[in-house]
């Protein structure tokens, strides 16, 4: 009988982070929730979650020292959630160096030195019979598609989706399993500017005015996220199921291989979907010239 799975989930103090740890929680599964500051993990304390102050971003030394307090707490660690990440608003242009490093050091970077630190705890968990391990990342309809305003965000997602691929093959031969969930529009506080007290969509600080004319497809990109804000039409509660469900094969996941990207949303199947469409059109349209870049076969050498 495998041990009752042990949930350490970074960035729950909202969104999918404290909806997968609620989610955990009501299936009696433990729960360690994270976050740069545990003053905002006390529901789910009361929810019975062990709190943690973790910020994705911190040197090797300090993430292993959380993740070896975290191991102690049950004396494993079978399921890592890295939720933690926030969207950058502005033009290429617009935005400033530190601006752009700043959201790479925490949606990217803070995903590699999440799953660093997770790895020697999955592999031991996935030692034991019956147990399963499992690593979750966070990708987006992003992931699949960027746009003018949004580009560094989705940048990130494209780079987080690309990551999770290969730390799928390199976690595999140790019976890990590795998930990047690809969400669409979701009710979540992320399109929010600061409603739940954390700025979760931050706008460059440089707003120049050629990209805020109405015609332009970054006012537009601007516009879209104001109206998507509030009303997304995915519901967090619904996909933390799925993901539990995913990471633990459970429920819709019973019997099912636990899949490498997992796109949730209608909007987000449809933006697939018309990615790898076009993106076949256009391998199609440019076959030939493809083609032409190859060496040319050396000729047959004549038998002597």
């Amino acid at each position: 009988m495998p041990a009752t799975p042990v949930f350490l989930i970074t960035g729950a103090s909202s969104g999918f982070g404290e909806a997968i740890a609620q989610e955990a929680l009501a299936r009696g599964h433990h729960v360690i929730a994270t976050a740069r500051g545990t003053c905002r993990l006390t529901e789910l304390e009361s929810a019975g979650a062990t709190a943690l102050a973790l910020d994705v971003t911190s040197d090797e030394a300090t993430l292993a020292a959380t993740f070896r307090a975290a191991h102690a707490v049950h004396g494993r660690i079978t399921h890592v959630v890295n939720c933690a990440g926030y969207l950058l608003e502005g033009a290429v242009e617009e935005a400033s160096g530190k601006e752009v490093f700043d959201i790479f050091n925490t949606n990217v970077l803070g995903t590699f030195n999440v799953a660093r630190a997770a790895a020697p705890y999955l592999r031991e968990a996935a030692k034991e019979p019956g147990q399963m391990a499992a690593l979750a990342t966070f990708g987006s309809l992003g992931s699949w598609l960027s746009g003018a305003a949004a580009a560094h965000y989705c940048s990130t997602k494209f780079a987080v989706s690309g990551l999770t691929e290969g730390l799928a093959e390199e976690f595999r031969p140790f019976g890990v399993d590795v998930c990047c969930v690809e969400p669409g529009y979701t009710r979540t506080p992320i399109l929010a500017n600061g409603a739940d007290g954390v700025n979760h969509r931050v706008k460059t600080a440089r707003q120049l005015d050629v990209y805020m004319h109405q015609e332009t497809d970054a006012a537009k990109m601007r516009a879209a996220l104001d109206a998507f804000s509030g009303n997304q039409p995915g519901d967090v509660v619904k996909c933390a199921k799925v993901i539990v469900d995913v990471l633990t094969k459970e429920g819709v996941a019973k019997g099912r291989a636990v899949p490498v990207r997992l796109v949730l949303g209608s909007d987000c199947l449809d933006v697939v979907r018309a990615k790898c469409e076009s993106t076949l059109k256009l391998v199609k349209e440019w076959e030939a010239v493809s083609m032409s870049t190859m060496r040319d076969s050396e000729a047959p050498r004549e038998e002597i």
